[in-house]
């Protein structure tokens, strides 16, 4: 009867470990499980840390607070925010709100916000608010992004000198060199016109280079700068890092990604899966904001 007993027993807890719940684990480049604070230690020694996001994952979001309260702390301070998901003509309203000249919603009318700001990206501006921290502005107006996407990157040539000052020193240089962009060839597919197929990685290329150069102008001696931003920006060391590397190839920089995966345990993915210095696995299932 004891015996029946404690069969009882072990199968109950294998039952209560088998519903156990793993919301994220990060993985170092060569692929070992790394703790998050350790992780941080690490990325203290970086004079740039780019912290991929999927635009829509409620844990990614908190992981970027959570990843940035630790580096301020690890750092002493020294830390500046920046951020894809704010266009440069936008600054001057941002510091309005961080120095608390406006409120949130003046903040709203003034600016181009994406609709989930108060949710996911509001906490980030209001830490850097309340700590008295930088929060760049680093991506270009979207406009001029649009308008390459659809006449061609010389189009820009004709934008006033105020305009041009939004986006990143002109000519921009593009070419499926940079990690990512072949892919985006790949994806629109074989029967793409040429033309149209180059102004849509031109458009791409707008973004990464106005937010590499907004990052270089606002590095600081000392400071680490995080900036947050679509994991496919920075997936595979292209897009954003790609284009610092070409201006500044001594700079030490690292890519945290992130990557969905079906296995309950969160291991590495076997296919799709291309590391970068940190890695970010979370469940496919995870809840989705929009």
């Amino acid at each position: 009867m004891k015996n029946i007993f404690i069969a009882i027993l072990v199968l109950a807890f294998s039952a209560f470990k088998a519903q156990d719940f793993k919301p994220y684990q990060f993985y170092n480049k060569k692929g070992k499980a790394i703790k998050a604070e350790k992780m941080i230690k690490q990325l203290a020694d970086y004079d740039v840390v780019f912290f991929g996001e999927l635009h829509n994952n409620s844990i990614v979001h908190w992981l970027q607070l959570k990843v940035t309260e630790g580096l301020y702390n690890q750092k002493n301070k020294q830390i500046t925010l920046g951020a894809e998901m704010f266009e440069k003509d936008n600054q001057p309203q941002l510091n309005k709100y961080l120095s608390g000249k406006i409120d949130a919603k003046n903040l709203k009318d003034s600016v181009r916000l994406w609709n989930n700001f108060t949710t996911d990206y509001k906490p980030l501006v209001d830490f850097a608010k309340d700590k008295n921290l930088n929060f760049i502005a680093t991506n270009i107006p979207r406009k001029y992004a649009s308008q390459t996407a659809k006449e061609g990157l010389e189009s820009l040539n004709k934008l006033s000198e105020k305009e041009k000052s939004y986006i990143a020193q002109l000519p921009i240089n593009v070419t499926l060199d940079t990690p990512g962009y072949p892919e985006m060839k790949k994806m629109m597919g074989d029967h793409a016109e040429g033309t149209k197929v180059m102004n849509f990685i031109s458009a791409q290329a707008t973004k990464d280079a106005t937010m590499a150069e907004s990052i270089l102008k606002n590095l600081q001696p000392g400071k680490t700068f995080i900036h947050y931003n679509g994991n496919f920006h920075s997936k595979e060391f292209g897009g954003i890092y790609w284009y610092i590397k070409q201006k500044n190839p001594n700079l030490k920089m690292a890519v945290i990604s992130v990557f969905e995966s079906e296995d309950a345990e969160l291991k590495v993915p076997e296919k799709e899966y291309i590391p970068t210095d940190f890695n970010l696995i979370i469940p496919a299932d995870m809840t989705k904001t929009y």
